[in-house]
């Protein structure tokens, strides 16, 4: 079986969970089947693309890039994705091919029909359901929005990283038939988040931004956007423990507004509680790593999460999560058994926006301050966390659920070209 994976990001240009998702899946199919990875942000170096663990591998794996075409590259950003989706959409020569994202939706369409070959789609995030969107991309937000609704709606299969998003989906896209919206999760790969050795480089950022082991500390990692919901976690964190370190790795803001915001929050609690260490680079691996076995509990205070990949990552390191009980987030954290679910009532407008966010606020806040008030069940609900995360979220089960989609997905496309023929 061959299989064009297109994506936004791959390493070594990877920002967010969807990429991560790229990375890790693509690894795991290719131990399986043939793999050709088409990404944005330039040709890859050998070094830059991953390994495929397997020694004796029955698949292979082979990534392209793409730069934006010099004819796009002073139009809107929505523009400067159509550039890259059509010299993708020319080069595929699989006989299916997996769309990620909408930064792909146009390459994928686009392949389906010029190559005549299925689609499928795997829906980490919907554009009706980010509209703040449109703070970045302008009338680029239109484009976005529509490029994504004609894929979903041609799609010979959608993937679902949750069961959340599968409702999200067939409210989104009324035209699309239930029937070829399936389930199949993120996951999560253990030996990429197990404890670092004492020597290990990356406890190196404990000491670079003056991080006190020695204190109960919150751990957050996500980019500065509306979804994540950081805003309301600098709100809450006026009510927390002023005694718990909190350590913000936030960075890559959508817009000024966002990023002026956060901004304007961390300073204001800087004057109330301290104990804030805001980090706003992005990461290497190993020093990711580090943060989540040196910290004490996580917090994803998102306000849209198809599944939230992040929360697993931290569950692999053992970590207590504290998260908003909206979309798939409930599939992955265990109220009461791997950490705490914060209620939250939301607006049906799209923005997610809570209902009453005084409230969300505090029970955040409420929360994180049971998490540190005792030590011995939180540190109970980081081994359920792991345990849940190894049981039921192996990329290798990921990866064998993913080519049964594919399997499907051809034979009902050979026997309707094969009945035509007829």
């Amino acid at each position: 079986m061959k299989v064009d994976i297109l994506t936004r990001e791959y390493p070594p240009a990877i920002y967010g969970g969807a990429g991560v998702h790229a990375e890790e899946l693509s690894k795991v199919l290719a131990e399986r089947i043939d793999v050709t990875v088409r990404a944005f942000d330039g040709p890859r170096l050998a070094v830059d693309i991953p390994q495929i663990p397997s020694e004796n591998p029955a698949g292979s794996l082979r990534v392209v890039g793409y730069d934006v075409p010099e004819e796009f590259a002073d139009d809107n950003p929505a523009l400067k994705t159509f550039g890259v989706d059509l010299q993708m959409a020319n080069d595929v020569e699989s006989e299916l091919v997996h769309v990620h994202t909408w930064y792909t939706c146009l390459a994928g369409r686009l392949a389906q029909q010029l190559h005549e070959i299925p689609m499928v789609i795997t829906a980490h995030s919907l554009e009706p359901f980010r509209p703040w969107k449109r703070e970045q991309l302008g009338g680029g937000y239109n484009l976005s929005t529509w490029a994504e609704r004609d894929a979903y709606e041609h799609a010979d299969r959608i993937i679902a990283v949750s069961g959340g998003m599968r409702k999200d989906i067939l409210s989104a896209y009324p035209n699309v038939d239930p029937n070829k919206v399936v389930v199949v999760h993120n996951g999560i790969t253990l030996a990429d988040f197990a404890t670092p050795d004492a020597d290990d480089p990356g406890w190196g950022v404990f000491d670079r931004y003056n991080i006190d082991r020695s204190k109960p500390t919150l751990l957050f990692v996500g980019r500065i956007t509306r979804q994540k919901g950081l805003p309301y976690l600098l709100q809450a964190l006026h009510y927390v423990d002023p005694e718990i370190q909190v350590v913000l790795c936030a960075g890559a803001p959508d817009t000024p507004q966002i990023a002026k915001e956060v901004k304007d929050g961390v300073a204001a609690l800087e004057k109330t509680r301290g104990n804030i260490v805001w980090i706003e680079e992005m990461l290497p691996k190993d020093e990711l790593n580090a943060l989540e076995h040196g910290c004490d509990a996580f917090i994803c205070p998102s306000i849209y999460e198809p599944l939230g990949i992040v929360n697993l990552e931290a569950m692999a390191c053992g970590l207590p999560v504290v998260a908003s009980a909206t979309g798939g987030i409930p599939e992955v954290v265990v109220d009461g058994e791997t950490g705490y679910l914060v209620p939250i009532d939301q607006l049906h407008d799209g923005t997610g926006t809570p209902t009453d966010p005084d409230k969300f606020v505090h029970d955040m806040a409420d929360a994180i301050n049971r998490i540190f008030e005792d030590p011995d069940r939180a540190e109970a609900m980081g081994v359920a966390g792991y345990e849940r995360a190894r049981d039921h979220f192996s990329w290798e089960r990921i990866a064998d659920q993913t080519i049964a989609v594919y399997q499907s997905v051809l034979d009902e496309f050979h026997a309707k070209h094969s009945g035509e023929q007829e």
